[in-house]
């Protein structure tokens, strides 16, 4: 379960901006909090979207959640040695381009809570750290200071030996997973079972679809009720497979023979016989169905059909994930069922956790969402933005925060100059 994400000198993002998960103390309804003991609050928020005018930094704070995944997974195997790390500081003064960028989150799991952190230049890790706080108590694990390393008296393992092998690229707990260091290797689990950021577009859907199939087993079915539901006409789908030409199979079978040539000896696979396309069969009017290809699908079912095979398998695992523009190509309604995957406890059984960008104002007005779990993000005149929750404001739970909301009254939406130069035509 995710406590708390932190980031500073990233993007828009100079000064530390920190995303709480803990649940207020509002009398706002409680049925779809998720009960964590390790919370200050003994209750953690299962959603969290966040708002603000165009280019204020909503998309900078999920870039951010999606760099640190990132670099923990992959610091040590992607990296060549001289690599040079993603290092994107505030722009708009000088001092930020010397400094650091900051990341840190504290996460639970199996009832402990843990705080990770790292910072990063272009050229190396400067420092890096982990404690284990399962009483209160803050305990380390490990330190780094560039290359010198300092550890807890809890954590065993061959410490030393895999810090020798840690480079400055890379970061001590993607080496340690690397090399089967029993305590960390389950830290390391923690970040590949969140999902990563999804992009609106559908650029790519055929392949992306094809692969979601392959890698699962078929489509999922909830995936397929959903869109049901909400009038796409989707009732089902089939898979088209056409066999590959004899000059395709051996061009695949010619790069996977220079694979294990050059690359790895040990690697193994067989050319693909079969070109696979997925199609979504449609209810007709007398209750025939009929397939159609994804190129005949609208750009909401199709960015529906993505998402939530990306939803329903983070609420099978009990992950976080975080998309940008949820509302993209999407009805309200249909973004409010999302929501309320999340908040239901009959549904999201295992603690999955939902961060979300968004435009869509009328989600201000559902019941789904507490005050707490609506974030707003703003610019300010030297061109930092400042992420703030709305209940840093005093509201009424039977206020109208939309209408508040676009009069201006939290901040976090554009400056009203439509006028200036636009002026109208004589």
């Amino acid at each position: 379960m995710l406590l708390r994400f932190a980031v500073s000198n990233y993007c828009s993002l100079r000064d530390l901006q920190v995303l709480n998960f803990s649940a207020s103390m509002l009398k706002d309804g409680n049925e779809g909090l998720i009960e964590c003991l390790a919370s200050p609050t003994n209750s953690i928020l299962p959603v969290v979207v966040i708002y603000g005018a165009n280019a204020s930094g909503k998309s900078n704070y999920i870039a951010a959640m999606d760099m640190m995944r990132n670099l923990v997974l992959g610091s040590h195997t992607k990296f060549e040695p001289d690599q040079v790390l993603p290092h994107h500081p505030f722009a708009l003064d000088n001092a930020s381009s010397k400094t650091p960028t900051r990341v840190e989150v504290d996460f639970v799991i199996e009832g402990i809570r843990y705080h990770y952190g790292f910072e990063v230049t272009n050229t190396a890790f400067e420092s890096e750290w982990l404690y284990a706080i399962p009483k209160s108590r803050s305990r380390l694990l490990f330190e780094r200071d560039g290359d010198n390393f300092r550890f807890g008296r809890e954590l065993k393992g061959q410490n030393r030996i895999i810090a020798a092998m840690t480079r400055s690229n890379s970061l001590f707990l993607s080496a340690a997973a690397q090399n089967k260091h029993e305590q960390l290797s389950r830290i390391f689990s923690y970040f590949k079972t969140i999902r990563g950021s999804i992009i609106s577009t559908t650029q790519g859907t055929q392949d992306m679809v094809v692969s979601m199939y392959l890698s699962r087993n078929g489509l999922d079915p909830r995936v397929i009720t959903f869109l049901d539901k909400f009038d796409t006409g989707v009732i089902g789908y089939h898979v088209k497979e056409n066999p590959y030409s004899k000059e395709i199979l051996n061009y695949q079978q010619d790069m996977i023979d220079s694979v294990r040539r050059n690359l790895n000896e040990s690697f193994i696979a067989q050319p693909a016989e079969m070109d696979k396309k997925i199609e979504l069969a449609h209810r007709g009017a007398d209750g025939e169905s009929f397939n159609f290809d994804l190129d005949w699908e609208s750009t909401g079912t199709l960015r529906l059909l993505i998402v939530l095979s990306e939803v329903f398998r983070a609420l099978d695992y009990g992950s976080p994930i975080y998309i940008d523009d949820i509302d993209a190509s999407l009805h309200t309604k249909a973004c409010e069922a999302l929501l309320q995957l999340f908040c239901s406890p009959k549904i999201n059984r295992n603690g999955a956790q939902l961060i979300a960008t968004t435009h869509d104002t009328n989600l201000m007005r559902s019941s789904v969402l507490r005050r707490d779990q609506v974030w707003l993000t703003e610019k300010g005149s030297d061109g930092a933005a400042e992420l703030f929750p709305l209940s840093d404001f005093r509201t009424r739970s039977d206020d109208n925060i939309e209408k508040g909301y676009l009069q201006g009254r939290f901040g976090a939406v554009p400056s009203d100059n439509t006028t200036h130069g636009f002026g109208s035509a004589k």
